[in-house]
């Protein structure tokens, strides 16, 4: 299975790192936001990745053409003959990434119409390049077989931005609960997909509004419910979190 993953927008809210470069190399102990979601994708099978960029785009493209350069020691021979010779072996060898330029300014519909000629015939993975879970990928991929639905998005309960309390009829506080997790469901990503929900994404449209409500209606859409870790960077304090996490050891979406 082949994973998209959308690594296009302008990450606005964080722009104290996305003015110098795009969100998802935003680092998260010393690595990209997107080599987390890859390691993560990688641990369930999954080794071929389509990073359908935009917003500094050659950014990207520029951090995978180096990457086994970074990854290893290596001796190069400079001048016209110019030769590089790796010397070890990194454990992300096995991936093969395709880095596609999906436009500056296109909705993540148009993205994931843009990479297709990069997919096979059979089902495939999509997710957003700014965000970390410890999603069962493996377990997901099996609810969409056995739901036999065109598409399945994997779902979570969001957590209150605010402590809510409860306050008596007298205006005491009986109790706070701060940041309580609320009811109902949001998309954290993680969609798998059939082939054929590209004939229902038309240009110039959001993944996450016309096509999945027409899914939706047509009984075509599965929830794969994820009651684990899940937790996106949107904003600078939301990048400081998964940084604590994470140098803390208490990186719940390491799961590799």
């Amino acid at each position: 299975m082949k994973a998209i993953i959308l690594a296009g927008g302008l990450g606005t809210r964080l722009r104290e790192e996305t003015e110098f470069r795009p969100k998802p190399l935003v680092e998260v102990g010393g690595r990209p936001i997107i080599w987390h979601i890859m390691k993560h994708l990688s641990s369930h099978g999954i080794s071929e990745f389509i990073v359908a960029v935009g917003y500094k785009g050659d950014a990207i493209k520029r951090y995978f053409l180096e990457y086994d350069a970074r990854s290893n020691d290596f001796t190069i021979e400079l001048g016209a003959q110019r030769s590089l010779t790796l010397h070890g072996h990194h454990e992300e060898s096995n991936w093969k990434v395709t880095v596609a330029d999906t436009g500056l300014d296109s909705l993540t519909g148009d993205r994931v119409l843009n990479v297709a000629r990069y997919l096979d015939d059979e089902p495939f993975l999509v997710t957003y390049g700014d965000g970390v879970a410890d999603v069962d990928v493996s377990a997901l991929v099996a609810h969409h077989n056995y739901a036999q639905t065109m598409a399945t998005v994997t779902t979570a309960r969001p957590t209150s931005r605010f402590g809510v309390m409860e306050v008596a009829p007298s205006g005491r506080v009986a109790s706070f609960l701060e940041k309580p997790q609320l009811d109902g469901w949001i998309n954290i990503g993680f969609f798998v997909f059939e082939p054929s929900v590209l004939e229902v994404i038309s240009p110039g449209t959001a993944l996450e509004t016309d096509p999945l409500r027409e899914l939706a209606s047509k009984g075509q859409l599965s929830a794969f419910r994820h009651e684990g870790f899940w937790q996106p960077m949107d904003t600078y304090r939301e990048a400081q979190i998964l940084n604590q996490l994470w140098e803390s050891g208490e990186a719940q979406w390491k799961t590799w």
